[in-house]
């Protein structure tokens, strides 16, 4: 237990919470300032500061023990960031380097699972990356579907899975390729040895987790505004993403990607077009300005490797429009003039590039998709 006069008496006077909240004050600022001068962006923006501070909240005060950690959910449909997958089913827990861990589970039928260990976190300074990596065809599974993985620094018999000593969480990822069909595997974390359960709320330790969850907060914003303004120095261009970027915020090994920011007047479309490589999966979304992806529970923002419409020589073609042009691969703007957008090669034997370029809505109408860009 932590034992910092001055931050338990912050909990006492209330200046944690004072300082929690202005910290939070000065990231709305930003918000205001990195953004265009339109509702709906500005709404989204600080909907998307809520939702990190909600984001904050959990993984620092509620689900923060690495001595009882909770597998729980950072990402889904109403929290996103970082051009969060429509496909994958995100789930985190604490951990901490010196400890050992179990995960159990039941494999289900979901088409790609990936669980890794990382270090380091968004807004605060040091190393940052990912310290062990297991996939499910790594997995030795039982014949019902049940397996078990060990987590530790040092090697354990049958599935292990490497800590670094400065291990801090376990991030899964289980992607769709047919979502009606799929069934996520189910999963459950322990640490090896607990005995009883955790002690009550510490003051200092509960001061020092409001810092940690401004701070998460904020950095998320801070790093991925980064990102879409570099890519929108390049409107309309999907280019590769930096492989030491990726790993630094804690991107699964295993996917390669084409980040950009598009941004489209009336009466235009984005048309993308790529010649896919062999590989496990990939997918193609549409964000908004702050790297969310679009509303992808109600309107067709993204589609993957099972769902697009390919031509005779293999190759597909996306449309992105406000309005349907009653073309295959059309993916709707939803309401949006602009946003970030990622494409995900998925353990691919090749990383073709795909081929961008903006069109009158009228032409396609009028000629429908044209031939290879």
């Amino acid at each position: 237990m932590s034992s910092n006069p001055d931050l338990a008496e912050s909990v006492l006077d209330g200046r944690a919470w004072s300082e929690f909240c202005r910290d939070l004050e000065r990231a709305g600022a930003l918000i205001l300032e990195r953004s265009a001068h339109d509702p709906l962006e500005r709404a989204e923006g600080l909907r998307y500061l809520s939702r990190m501070t909600r984001l904050g909240l959990e993984r620092y005060v509620e689900y923060a023990d690495p001595l009882a950690p909770v597998l729980y959910r950072p990402v889904h449909e109403t929290q996103k960031y970082g051009v969060d997958n429509p496909d994958s089913y995100y789930q985190w827990a604490a951990l901490r380097g010196d400890c050992e861990y179990r995960i159990r589970g039941h494999r289900g039928t979901i088409h790609y699972l990936g669980l890794g260990t990382y270090y380091g976190d968004y807004g605060r300074e040091g190393r940052s990356g990912c310290g062990g990596y297991l996939e499910a065809d790594q997995l030795e599974v039982d014949a019902d579907g049940a397996f078990e993985i060990r987590l530790s620094q040092h090697e354990q018999p049958g599935n292990w899975l490497p800590m670094d000593p400065e291990t801090t969480a376990l991030i899964v990822r289980q992607n769709y390729l047919d979502r009606e069909n799929e069934e996520i595997a189910r999963l459950s974390i322990e640490r090896v040895g607990r005995e009883g359960p955790p002690p009550p709320l510490d003051a200092t330790e509960f001061a020092e987790a409001l810092r940690s969850a401004s701070a998460h907060a904020t950095g998320t914003l801070e790093i991925f505004l980064e990102w879409g303004e570099r890519w929108a120095q390049h409107p309309n261009e999907l280019r590769e993403h930096d492989v030491a970027t990726k790993q630094a915020a804690h991107g699964d090994p295993n996917i390669f990607f084409y980040m950009g920011y598009w941004t489209l007047g009336e009466g235009e479309a984005l048309l993308v077009q790529a010649d896919p490589p062999e590989c496990d999966y990939w997918n193609f979304e549409l964000c908004n300005h702050w790297l969310e992806s679009l509303d992808y529970r109600y309107q067709q923002v993204a589609l993957n490797k099972h769902e697009a419409t390919y031509a005779a020589d293999g190759s597909f073609t996306l449309v992105i429009a406000h309005d349907d042009p009653g073309l295959p691969n059309w993916i709707t703007t939803a309401g949006h003039r602009r946003g970030g957008m990622g494409l995900r090669w998925v353990k691919a034997d090749a990383y073709p590039a795909p081929r961008t370029r903006v069109v009158a809505l009228s032409e396609l109408l009028a000629k429908g998709l044209p031939g290879r860009l």
